[in-house]
C-alpha cells in the first residue's frame, strides 16, 4: 500500500510536463525565426558575416534602395537582378539567365512571406504569450 500513486498528482505532473514541452517549442519557433532570418550581422541572402555598420552599396552610384542587408557580392547580384527586371541585359554576365532570375524571384518572395509571418496575428500572439509567461526558477 505504500507504493500507491496519487492519481491527481500524476495527472498534474503530466499536464505540467506537456505545458513545458509546448513552451519550449514556442521558444524554439521564435528563436529560429530571429536567429535565422533577422540577424543583423549576416547577409540575408548568403549568410556571410557582415559588420553591423556595413551598408549595401547597390547600383553604380549606390542609388538603389535595398530593403535587405547584403554582403558586397550579393549587393552586386541584387543590382544586376533589378537591372535585369528593368530589361537591361549585361552580355558579360551570361549566367544571369531565366533560372537565375527565378532564384532571385523566389528569394524575394520568401523574404516577403517571412515578413508577413512576423507581422501575423498568430506570431504576435506567440510573442505575447512568451512575454507573459516567464520561466519558473
Amino acid at each position: 500500500m505504500t507504493k500507491i500513486i496519487q492519481l491527481d498528482d500524476k495527472l498534474q505532473h503530466t499536464k505540467e510536463k506537456k505545458a513545458e514541452i509546448i513552451r519550449k517549442r514556442k521558444i524554439l519557433a521564435v528563436q529560429k525565426i530571429f536567429q535565422c532570418t533577422q540577424c543583423i550581422f549576416k547577409c540575408e541572402k548568403c549568410g556571410t558575416q557582415i559588420g553591423h555598420d556595413q551598408k549595401s552599396k547597390v547600383g553604380p552610384a549606390g542609388d538603389l534602395k535595398v530593403p535587405y542587408r547584403f554582403c558586397e557580392s550579393c549587393s552586386e547580384e541584387y543590382a544586376d537582378y533589378i537591372e535585369r527586371l528593368q530589361g537591361k541585359v549585361n552580355p558579360e554576365c551570361y549566367w544571369h539567365n531565366q533560372d537565375w532570375i527565378e532564384v532571385w524571384n523566389k528569394w524575394v518572395d520568401y523574404q516577403s512571406v517571412i515578413d508577413r509571418y512576423l507581422k501575423s496575428k498568430e506570431f504576435r500572439r506567440l510573442l505575447n504569450e512568451l512575454r507573459e509567461t516567464r520561466p519558473k526558477n
